[in-house]
């Protein structure tokens, strides 16, 4: 089983080209902030703005780095089904330990459609597959009754990222699904209530710059000490909220560039935040005695 805290990894640009020796950096630093996991190449890692060579590139950098003392989850999803084939046959290659695959964007496919797509990816690979349901970016969530075909169907779809934004959701996947099949928070300011109804752990953004408290809050409630979980979440929820203030992954790259840990740079259509939000963002971080660049 999959549980924890996995870091849905950035991925550092400079020039426009990647920035393979900050990537290396984060890497090492969420290791040593103690996360049980990465996600190199996630949508969070602009994946669809990445080339084929670009994608595996960071793929083969995570695990070399991580060297087996994190779980390398690969994002490996693409809206194309062919593509995503591919993509984690070659991440299976590089040595990722699992892959997490997005529901297709912009196609918005029927259920069984879904169904078929997922299929046709956990047939092609041995890797451990976990399926990533964001409605709000795709439009169409992985509906509960499709996650139950896809387990029975296929034995290496072993688990789901759930940023839905909806609590319930959790109850209703785990009364499904059982007690083995692994459910992951997609939403930092969420993850302690989805772990209260059944949820395992998280996929977080926030915990790209503060890998070591995200981390904290998980093993806190997992090791029953859920008012110290409360106590972090509720000191560190301005900084949740503030990193989905514009889109993902806008804000956290902002916050890093701030904290100098990597360049600034999107690439299109990602551009930077505004100034409204980047004066609210800069307080929050050093409310939080982050130290930010002037």
């Amino acid at each position: 089983m999959f549980e924890g805290t996995y870091t849905a990894l950035i991925t550092p640009f400079s020039k426009g080209q990647l920035d393979l020796t900050s990537f290396r950096h984060l890497v090492r630093a969420q290791i040593k902030g103690g996360v049980d996991g990465i996600v190199p190449a996630g949508t969070t890692g602009e994946s669809p703005t990445l080339s084929p060579d670009e994608h595996l590139a960071i793929i083969k950098t995570a695990v070399d780095v991580a060297d087996h003392q994190a779980q390398v989850i690969a994002g490996t999803g693409a809206n194309s089904t062919k593509k995503a084939i591919h993509l984690t046959q070659d991440a299976e290659k590089l040595g990722a330990d699992a892959s997490l695959q997005v529901t297709p964007y912009y196609n918005k496919p029927s259920q069984e459609g879904l169904f078929r797509h997922f299929r046709a990816i956990a047939c092609d690979t041995k890797l451990p597959i976990i399926l990533y349901s964001i409605p709000g970016r795709c439009s169409i969530p992985i509906e509960v009754p499709t996650v139950l075909r896809l387990k029975k169907a296929c034995p290496n779809i072993v688990g789901i990222k759930e940023a839905g934004g909806d609590v319930d959701r959790i109850s209703q996947l785990r009364q499904a699904l059982g007690p083995r099949f692994t459910i992951l928070s997609g939403d930092d300011a969420l993850t302690l209530p989805f772990l209260s109804v059944g949820a395992n752990g998280v996929i977080s953004v926030a915990s790209n710059l503060l890998p070591g408290p995200v981390s904290r809050i998980v093993r806190l409630y997992q090791e029953g000490r859920s008012t110290e979980a409360l106590e972090l979440h509720q000191r560190l929820y301005p900084l949740f909220k503030d990193l989905f203030m514009e889109t993902n992954p806008v804000p956290i790259k902002t916050a890093m560039a701030l904290t100098g840990r990597i360049e600034p740079g999107f690439r299109l259509p990602l551009s930077p935040m505004e100034k409204t939000n980047l004066a609210q963002l800069k307080r929050t971080l050093k409310g939080l005695k982050i130290r930010v660049k002037d």
